[in-house]
């Protein structure tokens, strides 16, 4: 306990000499979360700090504007399961639905399936559904990509399946 507490008293004791001692430099900017990020070597869009001569006061030359650059990075959605005029056996009329959208969404966004334009059951955070209780046919699917207000951000290609469910009449 007794060494931590020296080598933290020593830290703190050094690191403000060693931020005030000449040629340092102080670098901030936001990081692709927002988040502020101050380093000692620059990158592309950072700003250098200005440090005075008293310890623990920052000055700079002109306001951190708080700027985040928005990615505009169109998402591409696709359907992967039932495959496009696949045909599905499946005699509970239980379909698996699974997609995948990338590049990776972010938090507070939804995905919506539609089932022959129709919107199936509540928005989810994932691309898997399962659609229960369909009858033998033909049927349309697409996924859709909604942001946090609701707007359509991206959507896949409609694609056509096929359920089989036997019956009495045609058991094969």
């Amino acid at each position: 306990m007794y060494r931590l507490l020296t080598v933290l008293l020593t830290f703190l004791l050094c690191c403000p000499a060693a931020v005030l001692a000449g040629d340092n430099k102080v670098y901030v900017y936001r990081d692709h979360n927002g988040v502020l990020v101050f380093s000692d070597s620059p990158k592309p869009g950072s700003e250098e700090l200005k440090l005075s001569n008293r310890a623990n006061i920052m000055e700079s030359t002109e306001p951190f504007q708080a700027r985040q650059e928005v990615k505009t990075e169109p998402f591409s959605i696709e359907i992967e399961h039932p495959k496009h005029e696949g045909t599905v056996r499946e005699n509970t009329g239980t379909v698996y639905v699974s997609g995948r959208i990338a590049p990776r969404f972010p938090r507070g966004f939804h995905v919506r399936l539609l089932l022959n334009g129709e919107t199936t059951g509540q928005l989810q955070t994932n691309t898997t559904f399962v659609l229960r209780d369909l009858d033998r046919g033909e049927y349309q699917l697409q996924m859709q990509l909604l942001d946090q207000s609701g707007k359509l951000i991206a959507a896949s290609d409609t694609i056509t399946f096929y359920l089989h469910r036997a019956s009495v009449i045609t058991p094969g």
